[in-house]
């Protein structure tokens, strides 16, 4: 009998987080689309990030539309937090619940959140993915426009490495890396970094020189490489 109550105990301490620890309480702060504050009944707060998604950098087009469309959903609400996991700055991952609203899916289903494809791992993940495709292809969201946007994290690792990502202020579109360049594949004209359509629909062809282009069967866009 003691032999099976302790068996008993060990399995019970060894069932991941997930399955045992949430957090409940109001939300008192949204620091950008897939971050915000709670504070508990004891008045603790808690900073949550967000299972599985990754919204736009602050500073990145859509940036601040993210954060304006999770604190439509979440600001001053009382939420429960099913947590997964903590990460490197000691914030809890997790699954942010409202009114029965899983407002990490909610985020993506409206366009303002790519399905965070390294850490998301849950078998929800793949529906998380087809959302994404389908907010995409209705262009809700960050995806309302002609090019296509930077995922956060290779717009964060451009700025880890110290080079510019391109991206202006007022645009959507985002060099991935200065000196290259990038060609649209059904047109076949090539565009520089600094060019307003480089991150066009169609420009999946990169190429490192511009010499490269032109033996590619390239041509010049002509407004932003003379």
């Amino acid at each position: 009998m003691r032999v099976s109550l302790l068996i008993f105990c060990l399995l019970l301490f060894a069932l991941p987080a997930s399955s045992q620890t949430s957090i409940q309480g109001k939300v008192v702060s949204v620091a950008d689309g897939d971050t915000i504050t709670v504070l508990d009944k004891s008045n603790r707060q808690h900073k949550i990030r967000l299972y599985g998604i990754d919204t736009p950098e602050k500073r990145q087009a859509f940036g601040q539309s993210a954060k304006k469309y999770t604190a439509s959903l979440t600001a001053g609400k009382a939420v429960k937090v099913i947590a997964y996991d903590t990460d490197r700055y000691g914030r809890t991952v997790g699954v942010v619940m409202v009114d029965g609203i899983n407002v990490n899916r909610a985020i993506i289903k409206a366009g303002y959140a790519w399905q965070y494809r390294k850490y998301c791992k849950e078998s929800f993940c793949k529906d998380w993915l087809q959302l994404e495709r389908e907010a995409r292809v209705s262009m809700r969201g960050l995806w309302d426009f002609s090019g296509d946007p930077v995922p956060p994290w290779e717009w964060r690792k451009g700025k880890r490495s110290g080079k510019s990502s391109g991206e202006k202020t007022n645009s959507v579109y985002t060099a991935s890396a200065p000196g290259t360049y990038h060609g649209n594949v059904k047109s076949h004209v090539f565009h520089d970094p600094s060019c307003r359509h480089y991150n066009c629909k169609n420009c999946t062809e990169t190429f490192q020189t511009r010499d490269g282009a032109v033996a590619a069967g390239y041509r010049s866009c002509g407004q932003c490489d003379p």
